[in-house]
C-alpha cells in the first residue's frame, strides 16, 4: 500500500507539480535556457539590460537584478539566431575591360557577431549585406581583363571579401568565406559568336594537323622510294659481276659445272611444261612405237595433254 502511495505521489510531483512550478518560474523570468548558437537579448524601457550568448541554464536574478521581474511584463526578450548562414547571388552584371558583358555568381556565408548591432543598427541587415556584396562585386570586378575574369576566381573572391567585410561588421555580421562560383557571358548573341569562332578555330587547327601529317608521310614515302631505287640500281649494276664470278669458280671444276648445267636444263624443261616420256634403255621398239603414234602438237593450249598409257 505504501508503495502505491509513493508511486502516485512521485507521478503527480514529476508530471504535474514540477512543470507547473517551472512554468511559474519562467513567467517571472526566474531562469532561462539558452540553446546552442542562440543569443538572448533582454530589453526594458527601450534599453538593453542583458545579453546571454552562451548556451546553458541561467538564473536571471544575478544577471538582471530586480529588473528580471519586470522584463516579462514591461520588457521583452529577443532571441537571435547566430548560426552560420549562406547566400548565393546570381548573375551580377559586370563588364570586362574589352567591353564584354559578364555575369558573376557569388556565394558567401555569414554569421551574426554582434547581436545588438544586428538588431538596432539596420532594419534589414541581411538585405543590406546582400546589396553590399552585389555592389562590391560590380564595383571591384568591373573593367578587369577578360582572361582574368575567367581564370582568377580565387583572387576575385578575396577582393570582394576585403571590400565587404568592414561594412558588414558595422551591421553586426561577420562575413565568412566568399567564392566566385560562376562566370558567364550575359549576351546570347556573343555566346553564339564565341562558339562559332571556337568551332572554326578547331576546324582550322584540325585541318592544319592533317595537312602536316600528310606532308610528313609524303616526305617519308618519297625518301624511302628514292633509297629503294638507288639500292635496286646498285644491285642491278653488280649482278653481272656476281654471276660471272660464280660461273668462273664453278667452271674450274668440270664435274660441278656439268652437273649444274644438267640441273639448269632439267629446270628449263620442267618450267616449259613440255611432255616428257621416260623410256628405259635398250627399248628401241618402244621408242619407234611412241614416235609413230605421237602427233606433232601444232597448237599449244593451257592444259597438259593426256599421258600415254604405259601398257
Amino acid at each position: 500500500m505504501s508503495f502505491l502511495i509513493a508511486a502516485v505521489v512521485t507521478f503527480v510531483a514529476c508530471f504535474i507539480v514540477v512543470p507547473i512550478l517551472l512554468g511559474l518560474c519562467r513567467m517571472i523570468i526566474a531562469y532561462t535556457i539558452v540553446e546552442e548558437r542562440r543569443c538572448h537579448v533582454y530589453m526594458l524601457f527601450g534599453k538593453v539590460i542583458g545579453i546571454i550568448d552562451e548556451p546553458g541554464f541561467y538564473f536571471l536574478f544575478p544577471r538582471l537584478g530586480w529588473r528580471a521581474f519586470l522584463v516579462h511584463w514591461l520588457g521583452r526578450c529577443l532571441v537571435v539566431d547566430m548560426r552560420i548562414d549562406q547566400e548565393y547571388l546570381r548573375s551580377q552584371p559586370v563588364n570586362s575591360e574589352e567591353g564584354a558583358p559578364i555575369g558573376i555568381g557569388i556565394w558567401y556565408e555569414m554569421m551574426i557577431s554582434d547581436p545588438v548591432a544586428y538588431l538596432f543598427k539596420n532594419t534589414d541587415p541581411r538585405g543590406s549585406l546582400a546589396a553590399n556584396v552585389s555592389n562590391s562585386t560590380v564595383r571591384s570586378l568591373s573593367n578587369m581583363p577578360l582572361d582574368k575574369l575567367m581564370c582568377d576566381r580565387h583572387g576575385m573572391s578575396h577582393t570582394v571579401r576585403d571590400e565587404v567585410s568592414p561594412k558588414s561588421h558595422e551591421w553586426g555580421y561577420k562575413l565568412g568565406s566568399v567564392y566566385i562560383r560562376k562566370v558567364h557571358f550575359r549576351d546570347a548573341g556573343m555566346i553564339r559568336q564565341i562558339e562559332s569562332k571556337v568551332v572554326n578555330r578547331l576546324r582550322q587547327v584540325t585541318s592544319a594537323i592533317k595537312q602536316d601529317g600528310a606532308n610528313q608521310v609524303s616526305i617519308i614515302t618519297s625518301t624511302a622510294e628514292r633509297k629503294a631505287a638507288v639500292e635496286f640500281a646498285k644491285a642491278k649494276a653488280i649482278r653481272p659481276q656476281i654471276v660471272g664470278t660464280a660461273l668462273n669458280r664453278i667452271s674450274q671444276d668440270k664435274e660441278v659445272a656439268a652437273t649444274m648445267f644438267d640441273i639448269l636444263e632439267m629446270q628449263k624443261i620442267i618450267e616449259g611444261e613440255a611432255r616428257i616420256t621416260i623410256i628405259p634403255k635398250n627399248h628401241d621398239m618402244l621408242s619407234s612405237m611412241l614416235a609413230s603414234g605421237d602427233k606433232p602438237q601444232t597448237q599449244r593450249t593451257g592444259q597438259r595433254p593426256p599421258s600415254v598409257p604405259s601398257n
